[in-house]
């Protein structure tokens, strides 16, 4: 249930102020939260959003309901190396930057019932280890006295 969108036309600094207002986030939340954030990359991540939904109910035949952004980030994709002519004859230039967004959906579901698992898989394993305890190393060097030497002030 992955859906990634490469070469996106805006910096990743950018497309991240977005991203990190729905991570974690149920899909019905983070599709209502995206109307309201008056950025550019909020229509671009909404369209990511459904197109994972989509391919989640298509090819896994998972609910929309039961589906939440477990994983979401931002990497830098390729820059475009532009010049700007400035006045005697020099150039500066101009970086646009692309993003790459990878989009991975999670089922409530089958995270809940992953979490019970590994719960009873650590139990079964303290019961079997009740005595062995982890004890912090102890180095065999004694600690070093120090001894401070007071200055006596003589006349003259």
């Amino acid at each position: 249930m992955k859906a990634t969108l490469n070469q996106y036309r805006q910096s990743p600094r950018k497309v991240r102020l977005v991203i990190n207002s729905i991570r974690g986030k149920s899909v019905e939340r983070a599709l209502a939260e995206l109307k309201f954030i008056p950025k550019r990359a909020s229509g671009t991540i909404e369209k990511l959003i459904k197109s994972a939904v989509s391919n989640a109910e298509t090819n896994s035949g998972k609910a929309k309901e039961n589906l939440f952004i477990k994983e979401i980030r931002v990497d830098e994709g390729v820059t475009l190396k532009r010049m700007m002519p400035m006045s005697k004859g020099r150039a500066f230039r101009i970086n646009k930057r692309t993003s790459h967004i990878t989009l991975e959906l999670g089922d409530k579901q089958e995270s809940k019932k992953t979490n019970k698992q590994e719960s009873k898989k650590t139990t079964k394993q303290d019961k079997k280890n009740k005595d062995v305890k982890d004890l912090p190393v102890k180095s065999e060097k004694k600690p070093t006295k120090v001894v401070k030497k007071e200055k006596v002030l003589k006349k003259k």
